[in-house]
């Protein structure tokens, strides 16, 4: 008994000391693996650090010499020497003037895709830049000349960690965003049989403070439509101006005192997009005036609506028809239509949490701001890549109000604070490395 008894006690310490043994190695390995994870993204930190001054020049050159869409021939040779310089393989097969690069990680893994859009814009505003646009009449007045220095870097980054990469990585160079024909036209052209990846990501610079990250699942922008109304004859300025108002009041939702069409409010704490009450959701409202126009002897009446809730654009036309119908002039209805309307960008929820997560356990809370609302006005065709693809577009903070640097794009004094190129290249690179390192 007593023999048997010992026995037991050394199968039962055997089995506890190998047990501890196994938690012990589970620890280290986990250990290392945090070690060796936090190298990669100090790795990513100095890396940026070193080629920043590099990528702001490059920014500033590019900014020097825009490029209206489809005519982005310089941007183009820019672009794919810097990518050929870094060992990409480079393609410009792929619609325009546009450019991809292939990084491909020593070992086998996801692909991912990153796009930076190129074109300038026509613009006579003053540009508040020391080195301004020596281009009469076009500006970087959106921050594309920021994407692609952004982008580049992201490329030089894990050119340099290409070791810890598990995967390949897209780099598109879009041409004709402005347009919105760059993204389609390199679709269409036959882009995702050249490439094929599994994820997409992108960046648009805005107002909000420099070294700020936002991002939100789903809608990033209301949704933009043009409407239409056609009618037999012509009416007279007074039949139209009471036609219109009652369309626009028609077209019009919002909360009880609040302006979401005074865009400059999406940075305001109090109402703008990171606040969850801001005002820049739930809302319809259009441009607020109508065109109106005579052609081959019927009469035209033309406006730009923005609409927040998808589930309500099947309502748009019906409930106009009846307006017009109600106010005497349905024998002179000849339709009602969407005459333009473009896509709008929806972020992936799974990808959107999981981005959200990374850049925040890396590079801390505050990195990311969460996105409560949708922006009025601008859209972007990055949604055309998000049919195909699973992807998610962030807005990269620009402004630093203390310096006086305002980054409402399109603006007459649009200006960023070129630290926001620091921001994306070190949080987006890192982003990438944790994606591709992910099944």
């Amino acid at each position: 008994m007593k023999k048997l008894a010992l026995t037991v006690l050394c199968l039962i310490f055997s089995a506890l000391s190998a047990q501890g043994l196994n938690s012990k190695t589970e620890v280290d390995v986990q250990s290392s693996h945090n070690i060796q994870k936090q190298s990669i993204h100090q790795s990513v930190q100095l890396e940026t650090d070193r080629i920043f001054n590099k990528l702001v020049n490059i920014r500033r050159n590019f900014h020097e010499n825009p490029e209206l869409a489809g005519g982005e021939k310089q941007t183009q040779e820019k672009i794919k020497q810097y990518l050929l310089d870094l060992g990409l393989e480079v393609r410009t097969d792929v619609y325009g003037y546009g450019v991809v690069g292939i990084l491909k990680g020593d070992k086998k893994g996801k692909k991912i895709a990153w796009r930076s859009d190129m074109d300038a814009l026509l613009n006579d505003n003053s540009d508040p830049e020391a080195f301004k646009s020596k281009i009469k009449g076009v500006q970087h007045g959106c921050g594309h000349d920021l994407h692609m220095a952004i982008g580049l870097g992201i490329a030089e980054v894990l050119a340099k960690n290409k070791k810890s990469l598990k995967g390949t990585v897209y780099f598109i160079f879009q041409p004709e965003e402005e347009t919105f024909k760059g993204a389609i036209g390199m679709l269409n052209n036959g882009l995702l049989s050249k490439i094929n990846p599994d994820e997409i990501y992108g960046l648009h610079v805005t107002a909000i403070p420099a070294g700020q990250i936002m991002v939100k699942p789903n809608e990033m922008f209301a949704y933009q439509k043009k409407i239409r109304v056609q009618l037999k004859n012509e009416l007279s300025e007074e039949e139209t101006k009471g036609l219109t108002k009652k369309i626009s009041n028609f077209l019009f939702r919002i909360h009880p005192g609040t302006k979401p069409w005074e865009i400059q409010s999406i940075v305001d704490p109090k109402i703008g997009l990171t606040n969850p009450d801001t005002i820049f959701k739930d809302y319809l409202f259009t441009d607020g005036k109508f065109t109106a126009y005579s052609k081959n002897n019927e009469f035209f009446l033309e406006t730009y609506l923005y609409e927040t809730n998808s589930s309500d654009l099947d309502k748009i036309i019906p409930g106009v028809q009846k307006i017009i119908k109600d106010s005497g002039y349905q024998n002179q209805l000849l339709s009602v239509s969407f005459v333009q309307g473009n896509p709008t960008v929806i972020n992936d929820e799974k990808l959107t949490k999981s981005a959200t997560e990374i850049l925040q356990n890396i590079y801390g809370k505050n990195t990311i701001a969460i996105d409560y609302g949708q922006v009025p006005f601008f859209n972007d065709d990055f949604s055309y890549f998000q049919q195909k693809i699973p992807g998610v577009y962030f807005f990269l903070g620009g402004s630093n109000f203390e310096k006086g640097m305002i980054a409402m794009n399109h603006s007459s004094d649009f200006q960023v604070d070129e630290e926001s190129i620091r921001t994306g290249i070190r949080s987006f690179a890192s982003l990438i490395i944790e994606r591709l390192n992910r099944n």
